[in-house]
């Protein structure tokens, strides 16, 4: 008996002892694992994510070179088709099962007030894009002018039939739900349409100003996530645990140099760079704008003698490249930030599932809603010429003046020239 008790009791202790230096191997592995870095290279599921996200990437890139292709018209229709997805993915976000049940035609109402502001935001921009267009068809051309001329008035009626519909459609017991939902539709309008409807009047100021900046948002985003990726371990901001100053900083860097070679390389096409004055999908041609004349620079004492080129071609164009990667490399990412603490306020991951790897079509669009709003001020500001033109006086006769007007003012204009022609004889 005795042997047996000393035996049992020589066995729990080499268990116990086991156990102990087991809980010690475990403690001292975790504590090797907290000392590691903390990169996101070491975690081996996020290159899954990667490489999905890579391949969404790819295909996106692949569809976005086709649209730009085939011109402004189609980049317009782009444009509109993004809008809608993100409207939808909005809508969706504070939207109830049980309350949309009972409210059938509530979901209805919110797509008549973002069509209505969408009518609104483009009437204003495109008219006379519109009018130009059907300058040849003499009925078309009138109810055109008409359309343009009463197009304020339209919305205005639209969105009151929307308002007038909003208050029949009140139910008892849902009056917080219905107003909450109003409000969240208007959000929705002014978050979509006050920002990215200023992408559109830049497409038609020539791609290259639509182009650039949505390409350096990519490029920041990228070059964010492959620096963070493999060297990011300093967080950057609470509101996005991922996102890491290496990345930042690396980003920065990367996308303001690319914004000096992307402005040199886009700068030399005209389909970029040229104007469009109408809603044709026609090939362009023009006069290149000073901004896109390369100005050359004697590099003079600054190279070797046996180097080849003495002097180098700069376009004045991509000094203002330099500002735009500036603001889309420092400004834009807090469009991201200001989305990730949106999505922390309604406790969800991304705003849709559109884009595998990437979230919805909003979690794409956040940086290059803010861009798009600073491309078209800069564009306005320092780039655009505040002289009256030929084409801008045309351009305003065409739109505000009847075919009869028109044809006084070109009898007044040459009895005026006749006159000047007697005077000088």
């Amino acid at each position: 008996m005795q042997t047996d008790s000393s035996s049992s009791d020589i066995s729990s202790n080499n268990a116990g002892r086991a156990r102990r230096r087991k809980r010690l191997t475990e403690a001292t592995s975790d504590n090797n694992k907290a000392n590691e870095p903390n990169l996101l290279v070491n975690d081996q599921n996020k290159y899954k994510s990667m490489l999905i996200r890579t391949y969404s990437s790819l295909w996106m890139m692949a569809g976005f070179v086709l649209v730009i292709y085939m011109g402004h018209l189609y980049i317009w229709a782009m444009v509109v088709v993004i809008q809608i997805f993100m409207a939808r993915e909005l809508f969706n976000l504070l939207m109830r099962v049980n309350e949309a049940r009972r409210l059938p035609w509530f979901r209805l109402l919110n797509w008549h007030f973002f069509f209505t502001a969408m009518l609104f935001t483009y009437g204003r921009f495109l008219s006379h894009h519109l009018v130009n267009t059907v300058t040849t068809d003499k009925l078309l051309y009138k109810l055109v002018s008409a359309l343009v001329k009463y197009q304020m008035l339209i919305c205005y009626f639209l969105y009151i039939a929307g308002f007038v519909w909003f208050i029949l459609t009140l139910k008892k017991k849902m009056y917080k739900y219905q107003f909450k939902q109003y409000a969240w539709t208007h959000m929705i309008l002014l978050l979509v349409f006050a920002q990215s409807s200023f992408t559109v009047a830049t497409i038609f100021e020539g791609i290259f100003w639509f182009l650039l900046p949505a390409s350096l948002i990519a490029i920041n985003d990228v070059a964010a996530y492959f620096f963070g990726f493999f060297f990011g371990r300093t967080p950057l901001i609470k509101l996005s645990p991922k996102k890491t100053w290496e990345g930042f900083i690396g980003a920065s860097v990367a996308t303001i140099f690319s914004a000096f070679l992307l402005a040199r390389v886009m700068g030399s096409f005209k389909w970029l760079t040229c104007p469009r004055k109408d809603l044709s999908t026609g090939w362009l041609d023009c006069d290149p704008d000073p901004m896109f004349k390369p100005e050359y620079f004697s590099l003079g004492e600054w190279v070797p003698k046996w180097f080849p080129w003495k002097d180098v071609g700069i376009l004045p164009v991509q000094w203002h490249a330099l500002a735009l990667g500036l603001f889309a490399s420092i400004i834009a990412p807090f469009g991201g930030f200001f989305a990730s603490g949106f999505k922390r306020a309604f406790n969800i991951k991304d705003f849709g599932d559109s884009i595998p790897g990437h979230g919805g079509i909003t979690d794409r669009m956040d940086c290059q809603m803010v861009i798009a709003v600073f491309a078209y001020i800069y564009h306005q500001s320092f780039i655009a010429t505040q002289n009256f033109s030929v084409e801008t006086i045309l351009d305003q006769i065409l739109r505000n003046l009847t075919f009869e007007e028109q044809l006084t003012l070109y009898e007044q204009l040459g009895l005026i020239f006749h006159e000047r022609q007697l005077a000088q004889g």
